[in-house]
């Protein structure tokens, strides 16, 4: 039986063992025995760095494609609540403006239900992937919210449509939180700002697909149905890929390794260093020297330092970037039909708006790890507030669509970063809880934003609605540029002290 290598770590670049003492180079098969007894002595601390030295091969990629496929019918929900406005109105369910601030058969209170919904998954149920896993979470938050949408595309009142809409807003709180944190703990530090620009680009496709069969379907009624429901049914196909996708994902060995369980996190690592060393061409480099990982961290440290003034910072952005970010996307048919623009033509002009929105995440796989998260978040930021307020002043339907598209690229970059960035800035072990927690304060602030947003509409028009979206951006960029600390290419742990 073949002895295992003996093995000296002496700094973050150099390692030895007793083949290279007699003079021969380490075998393939070595590096691996090498790197699996390394990870096993230094326990979670070994597994974070055998993970973050990796190379970006085909196989990490891969991975973040198999997440972004989840993350696709994630946003082709979240996203179609805008774009079946229209119909939902022209059925005779929902109102386009709300009798009263808080009335419940109008647009608002359609969109306001979605979010109530995510404040619930992400708030309340976020500490199921810290408990579970990512994987298991990942797995049945999916298909929670297509149950939930099948029954909602057969519902002929307003209560039974906000009742639905909440009930699938459980599923995608929770999805949302899970699918961030996942990719954060898969890949290595170095690609972590790509694999989620990378993730959103794929994702965001679900826009201009779900933005142009409303154009198709909404106005119309397929074999007697409502063009909305033919809409919302086709989102539920994301049911019938959901378990090709879960064979094929392993859990995070980050999660795996926090909760104790070595010997799981040491057998997907050698898996996933095998098939990357396998493309690399040869021998992984050697895994840095690590610090102790903090291994447990409990929900309270949020308002202990560091984690405060994070926890701080996330929140006001979250309540104030729901409302620029969604205060648009949602509205974007009603706002071109209140410039004027016929039902049809909103919708086709949105359609083509949509189209930007995963050229945002694309092009941050250019910038995403050169450039601090945060500074790219301020960037975009001041962009939609001049954006903002010329698509308000504009009527001419080039700059109308122009504006639209430059709207939809800044959210989208924002979108990205952000997501990445709060996965960044919190311990393994209450990861998805804290970022849960921070994002839940997106959600709530959604549900009075729609609110917010319809009475800024029917009473200062198109104009109002982008004053109030401006000056919530503005908040979004004092608090990001005040509070937010630096991340790229930091590994956790490192983040996380």
């Amino acid at each position: 039986m073949r002895s295992s290598p003996q093995i000296i770590f002496t700094s973050s670049a150099a390692a030895g063992h007793a083949d290279a003492a007699a003079g021969s180079a380490p075998t393939d098969q070595d590096t691996l025995d090498a790197a699996r007894e390394y990870g096993i002595a230094q326990g979670a601390a070994g597994i974070s760095a055998r993970l973050d030295r990796l190379p970006a091969t085909a196989a990490i990629w891969k991975l973040v494609m198999l997440l972004s496929l989840g993350l696709f019918f994630e946003l082709y929900d979240l996203m179609f609540s805008g774009y079946i406005a229209p119909g939902l109105v022209r059925s005779g369910i929902l109102t386009a403006t709300t009798r009263g601030l808080f009335g419940t058969s109008g647009i608002a209170s359609f969109i306001a239900a979605l979010f109530a919904g995510l404040f619930v998954g992400t708030a309340a149920c976020g500490f199921l992937a810290d408990r579970f896993g990512r994987r298991a979470m990942f797995t049945y938050s999916l298909l929670w919210y297509t149950a939930a949408n099948v029954i909602m595309a057969f519902q002929d009142t307003a209560f039974g449509l906000n009742l639905w809409r909440f009930v699938a807003g459980v599923g995608l709180g929770l999805e949302i939180v899970t699918i961030g944190t996942y990719i954060s703990e898969l890949v290595p530090k170095h690609i972590r700002g790509r694999a989620s620009a990378c993730s959103q680009a794929v994702g965001f496709t679900a826009v201009p697909i779900v933005a142009f069969l409303s154009y198709l379907l909404v106005p119309q009624k397929p074999f007697g149905i409502d063009g909305w429901r033919w809409v919302v049914m086709t989102g539920v196909v994301g049911a019938a890929f959901v378990w090709w996708i879960r064979l094929r994902l392993p859990e995070s060995p980050r999660w795996l390794a926090q909760k104790g369980r070595i010997d799981e996190a040491n057998a997907v690592m050698e898996r996933l260093e095998a098939r990357v060393q396998a493309e690399y061409g040869r021998p992984l480099p050697t895994p840095a020297m690590p610090e102790p990982v903090r291994s447990k961290a409990k929900f309270r440290d949020l308002l202990a330092p560091p984690y405060r003034r994070r926890t701080l910072m996330l929140i006001i952005f979250h309540v104030f970037q729901t409302m620029g970010y969604y205060g648009f996307a949602n509205w974007i048919p009603t706002l071109l039909i209140k410039q004027g623009i016929t039902v049809t033509t909103s919708l086709m002009y949105a359609s083509i708006i949509a189209i930007a929105a995963p050229l945002g995440p694309l092009l941050g796989l250019l910038i995403a790890d050169r450039f601090e998260r945060k500074t790219v978040i301020i960037c975009m930021a001041a962009i939609n507030v001049v954006c903002g307020l010329l698509f308000s002043q504009a009527r001419e339907t080039v700059l109308l669509v122009s504006l639209g598209v430059c709207l939809v690229l800044a959210g989208n970059i924002i979108s990205y970063s952000y997501h990445a960035y709060q996965a960044e800035l919190f311990p393994t072990s209450i990861r998805a809880r804290a970022v849960g927690f921070v994002y839940s304060w997106s959600r709530i602030s959604a549900v009075f934003s729609a609110f917010l947003i319809a009475a800024c509409l029917k009473h200062f028009g198109v104009n109002g609605v982008f004053v109030f979206i401006s000056g919530a951006m503005l908040i979004v960029i004092l608090a990001i540029a005040t509070l937010g600390p630096r991340t790229r290419d930091i590994a956790l742990e490192d983040i996380s002290k």
